[in-house]
């Protein structure tokens, strides 16, 4: 997978009715593409309610500056930041949910489940990242599909401590805002957890599959992401959703669909909330604004 995985990935490292009613929102003319903010921002709102949405990045290098401009106002302007998760303070804490959440219940290691060929790729694999795949035989495949998902982003000099994340939940408490979330930590971890064997197993392979682009190819994703781009953050996506579809429904278009409704019924109370996600999730097919449209609720994206 290239892009589109879940918040805790660094710190361990559908409608019940068919009907929606149509949101009032207030309609705004086109902007032109250079007047946009970037990184992308968008913006839901009725008379009474603004919710922007904004997508990180989970680690980045030191020096990239992003918060600043029409993104640091639309922050700044907001009573409430909305995250996908809030991580637990103690590292360990998630660690140990972590760990938990992925043992193997039927007694199976890890390597066993995989063909010889698959089996070398991925302890070499291991082994090459400081991961020693010894201590990932009682888990379930996903674990180390996610170790290897973020270990050689930190290797690359990307940092959890300076991602996008971090840097909003930090400005929110020390201008006292509410900060929430979308999900629970136990609720990311169920959605690996959960996944069929053979999809796990896809999980893992493609991960490793990935491995010696994942340089250059996170540098592209960061550089269309800065300069507000989500329609090549898309391109780049497309090749990963379609390897694993299955893997693409749970953690995106499923809990796309979740938040969408959230937004909608967070309309109903008045108020600015500053809603950030990964941006894989406000990009391509399925995103949150396209779940938006089929509730008939309008985003817009913001200019400066």
């Amino acid at each position: 997978m290239k892009w589109p995985l879940p918040r805790f990935l660094t710190a361990g490292l559908l409608l019940l009715s068919g009907c929606a009613q149509e949101q009032s929102v207030t309609a705004r003319p086109a902007v032109a593409q250079s007047s946009l903010v970037r990184p992308a921002l968008w913006r839901v709102s009725d008379e009474d309610t603004t919710i922007y949405l904004f997508g990180t990045v989970h680690v980045l290098k030191p020096g990239v500056n992003w918060f600043d401009g029409g993104v640091k106002r639309a922050f700044d302007g907001s009573d409430e930041l909305v995250l996908e998760i809030e991580e637990p303070s103690d590292p360990q804490e998630m660690a140990a949910a972590m760990a938990h959440a992925a043992m193997a219940r039927d007694g199976v290691t890890l390597s066993s489940r995989l063909s010889p060929e698959a089996r070398q790729r991925y302890q070499e694999a291991m082994t090459a990242n400081g991961l020693p795949w010894q201590m990932f035989e009682a888990f379930n495949p996903w674990m180390a599909g996610m170790a290897l998902s973020v270990q050689p982003l930190e290797k690359l000099g990307y940092r959890a401590d300076l991602g996008a994340e971090k840097t909003l939940t930090a400005a929110a408490r020390a201008a006292g805002k509410k900060v929430g979330a979308l999900e629970t930590v136990e609720q990311q971890l169920g959605y690996f957890a959960g996944l069929p064997m053979e999809q796990q197993l896809k999980f893992l392979e493609a991960t490793i599959d990935g491995l010696p682009g994942m340089d250059s190819e996170f540098a592209r994703l960061i550089g269309h992401w800065q300069q507000g781009d989500p329609e090549r953050l898309a391109e780049e996506m497309n090749e990963s959703l379609e390897a694993t579809p299955e893997l693409a429904q749970v953690l995106l278009i499923q809990r796309n669909a979740n938040w969408a409704r959230w937004v909608r019924d967070r309309l109903a109370r008045p108020g600015t909330v500053f809603m950030a996600v990964g941006a894989g999730h406000l990009a391509g097919k399925g995103s949150v604004q396209d779940q938006l449209k089929a509730l008939g609720i309008a985003s817009a994206r913001v200019a400066q």
